[in-house]
Formats: C-alpha cells, sequence, structure tokens
C-alpha cells in the first residue's frame, strides 16, 4: 500500500536532522506500489531515502522522496557450509547483523553498529573494520524505473569498490533497490586485523561472535556520538584513495601517517581521511552551529542549529583545508542534494 505526504519536513526522517521540506514524500512496500506511482504520476525528480543515515539535504525538495517499507527475511537455501538469505530493503541493517550473530552466522558481525537500511548497503557498500557490505552479498534486486521491470544482479555485476557500487554510477536515478541476497558461513571466519578490534575481543574473554560484535560495537559507540543526541551521518568523508608515490611523499614528512594497500592495486595507497582531518587542527573544531566532532574527526555534527547549507559550507571548507596541507583532495561519503 501507498502512502503519500505532501509538504512534510525532513528533519525527523535523516539523521543530520535540518530542517528542509520534500515536496512529496511517497512510502511503497513492494514492486507494484512503485509501478502504480510510477505510471500515474511519472516523476520527473525523484530521490530513494532508506533510514536516512547518509543523506544532507541543503535546501527544500522539490520532487519525490521515496521511501521502502518492506523489510522481511527469507532464508533461500542451508548447507552445512553456509545460508543464503533474501532481506527486503527497508529492514534495519544492525538488527540483521544481530540476527546473524544470533544464529551463529559469519560474515556480518565487523559491520555491527553501522546506521543504515539493508537497501542503503550495496549503493555505499557500506564498510567497516576490514570488512564491507560486498563480502557477503550475492545478489541485488532493484526496480528500474524506465522498464518498470524488476532485475537481479549478481555481486559481480554491482561492481563493487571502496564505498562505490554500479547504484552510484549508471544506475543512479534508475535503480530502486528493494531487496539483498546474502550468504553467511557456519564456520568461524574472524577478520580482526583492523584498528583495536584484536585487543578488544581478547578483553572480552576471545574471539566468538558475540565478543566480536560487543567489541566493535564498543569501538563504535566511544568514537561516534548518537544522532540522537548529536545530528550526523556517521562518517562524513571518505578515505581518500592516492597513488602510492603521493603517499610515499607524505610518509617522508609524516612517518606515523596510517596507511593502507589498496587490494588489487599496487599503485594505490588509502589513507585515513580522519587523521588528515585531525592533523589539519580540525578536530573539535566548529562554527555557525557545525563543527568537526572531538572524538572522531571523520563526522561532521549538527549542534541543533545548523541548516543543511551551513554543513555543504563547513564540509567544503574542511575539505580546503586538508588540500591546502596536504595536497590530498578528500571527498564526501554522504549524499548530498
Amino acid at each position: 500500500m501507498i502512502h503519500i505526504y505532501n509538504n512534510i519536513n525532513i528533519a525527523p526522517r535523516i539523521s543530520f536532522g535540518v530542517h528542509h521540506q520534500v515536496k512529496t514524500l511517497v512510502e511503497f512496500e513492494n514492486v507494484e506500489d512503485l509501478r502504480s506511482y510510477f505510471s500515474e504520476h511519472n516523476p520527473e525528480k525523484w530521490y530513494i531515502l532508506g533510514a536516512g543515515n547518509n543523506t544532507l539535504f541543503t535546501h527544500d525538495y522539490d520532487g519525490v522522496v521515496l521511501t521502502p517499507v518492506c523489510r522481511e527475511l527469507e532464508v533461500l537455501a542451508e548447507t552445512d557450509d553456509y545460508v543464503d538469505i533474501r532481506v527486503e530493503a527497508a529492514a534495519d541493517w544492525d538488527t540483521l547483523v544481530q540476527w546473524s550473530v544470533d544464529k551463529g552466522l559469519w560474515g556480518m558481525e565487523n559491520l555491527s553498529a553501522i546506521p543504515s537500511s539493508v537497501g542503503a548497503a550495496p549503493v555505499q557498500n557500506i564498510g567497516a573494520y576490514g570488512a564491507e557490505a560486498k563480502d557477503v552479498i550475492t545478489h541485488v534486486e532493484y526496480f528500474d524505473c524506465r522498464t518498470m521491470n524488476v532485475v537481479r544482479l549478481t555481486n559481480e555485476e554491482c561492481r563493487f569498490a571502496y564505498r562505490e557500487s554500479i547504484f552510484k554510477q549508471e544506475l543512479r536515478g534508475v535503480a530502486i533497490i528493494m531487496a539483498v541476497e546474502m550468504r553467511l558461513w557456519r564456520a568461524p571466519k574472524p577478520n580482526l586485523g583492523y584498528g583495536d578490534v584484536m585487543r578488544e575481543v581478547e578483553a572480552l574473554g576471545g574471539v566468538s561472535l558475540a565478543n566480536i560484535r560487543c567489541a566493535i560495537t564498543a569501538i563504535r559507540g566511544r568514537k561516534l556520538p548518537d544522532p540522537k543526541v548529536l545530528g550526523n551521518a556517521g562518517s562524513f568523508f571518505k578515505n581518500p584513495i592516492v597513488e602510492r608515490e603521493v603517499a610515499e611523499r607524505l610518509l617522508d614528512e609524516y612517518p606515523s601517517m596510517p596507511h593502507y594497500d589498496v587490494p588489487g592495486e599496487p599503485n594505490k595507497v588509502k589513507l585515513a581521511a580522519g587523521w588528515l582531518i585531525d592533523q589539519s587542527g580540525l578536530k573539535g573544531y566548529r562554527e555557525h552551529g557545525v563543527g568537526v566532532h572531538e572524538h572522531q574527526a571523520l563526522v561532521l555534527v549538527n549542534y541543533g542549529t545548523a541548516s543543511g547549507y551551513d554543513v555543504k559550507h563547513f564540509a567544503d571548507f574542511v575539505i580546503s583545508v586538508v588540500e591546502h596541507k596536504f595536497g590530498v583532495a578528500i571527498s564526501p561519503e554522504v549524499n548530498i542534494l
């Protein structure tokens, strides 16, 4: 069933909490809802909004915001080695991670406490602590607004990369994700090589699914502000990937600079945007109701009075300061409208 809201304040539906009006918001449950709406209204301008944790509105939006409300989980297949599941787009990502841990299934635990809907996960290829959504996704189903048909892509066809997918490129403005299929494993596959995860897990009593989830949830909780208290979208910036010679030049000057190899790209190096922002003297800096979070420089926060335009203007300022100091361009991870 479709629910249509006109001239709605988007603030309660996005984690940044900025107050902007949306001309039309449509909640839908299934493909037939979408076929009906697109056939009748044929909207020229639309945007798909999931849980609202990775979107920044910078002005009133005069188009249509489409929001899924379908959240069913179905087990497709089970073997001694793995379980295949299909989860609808509106399902909460972290609730799904908890389900997988409760079932003793490996693959999602490092992605604990990421605020996201399941449908948004493949768009950004969300990731944390050495894991990415692409590691468990097998297929993605989407509604093609041009043909009104459902298309099912394989993992390879989704063209996943660091915070990238086909849904941010060729299928942007075309695809509305309806469901995601994943394969989770029965045998332990601990991934503990990133940051403080191993130390935290050991302090909890050793390697187990529950301890890994608990450790990562605790680490994220210490570093990241609660959007119910301070408006934010988690990591605002992507970690930049630079040529190896650029990284080596910077390492000569800053030997302690965090840096990571890029799988499959030996001439590329990933840098830590949070470190670059921190070293630029911006951690904790604020102006006009928006600032860099005092504990995690990747996060921009709305102190309650900032507009979306203020946040975007401040983000541009951070980008310019980092580029001036290091000669490295960082870019937003957040979708900006």
